[in-house]
């Protein structure tokens, strides 16, 4: 996920180096979303500057060594503007791990399916019981707060994606089956 807009953002308050621009973010976005890679941070920070949305200069330090500090030009702040005019578009298609794994359990058979599914909402469970707690010791932080209640609604979704995945085990091991048959058919007569 591209980060570029939040740290334009961010650097809307004033100029800023990588890793205050990582805590910053971290402070604002709150535990759900994970630790910012500064490394990542920092190919960010070179991309807008070579894009001509940020400023950068070298500041002496008296102990440390010299920081690279990142200022938001005109320019950064009109595709800021224009970014947020736009509704969000997922990008890629929906892409998860977990269709991965019933598509390789509905080879197996309905019940390696059901274990799936079952060992996928145990997991599912945790996490709601985590993004309660998280919820309640962030409760100060109404964006933090969005966050959690967002992952909470993903978590809700994929527990009901789990039960229709349940309700069709049967149908997703015959389409497999078939499949496979079908692709065996296939090879013999190419080779035929």
């Amino acid at each position: 996920m591209p980060i570029q807009h939040a740290v334009l953002a961010l650097l809307e308050d004033g100029p800023s180096y990588g890793y205050q621009l990582r805590q910053r973010f971290e402070e604002a976005i709150g535990p759900q979303w994970g630790r910012l890679n500064i490394g990542h941070l920092y190919q960010t920070l070179e991309r807008l500057s070579r894009d001509g949305l940020v400023t950068s200069e070298r500041v002496p330090g008296d102990v440390r060594p010299d920081r690279k500090v990142f200022e938001l030009n005109d320019a950064g702040r009109e595709e800021l503007a224009q970014w947020l005019q736009q509704p969000a578009e997922r990008s890629g298609g929906y892409r998860d791990e977990l269709f991965f794994k019933l598509l390789v359990a509905s080879r197996k058979g309905a019940d390696a399916v059901a274990g799936v599914v079952s060992r996928q909402r145990a997991y599912q469970l945790g996490q709601l019981r985590t993004l309660s707690e998280l919820h309640q010791d962030n409760a100060a932080q109404p964006l933090v707060k969005l966050l959690i209640d967002a992952a909470r609604l993903h978590n809700e979704a994929d527990i009901g994606l789990l039960d229709l995945a349940y309700d069709a085990r049967d149908a997703l091991a015959k389409a497999a089956a078939d499949s496979k048959v079908a692709a065996q058919e296939e090879r013999q007569s190419a080779v035929s």
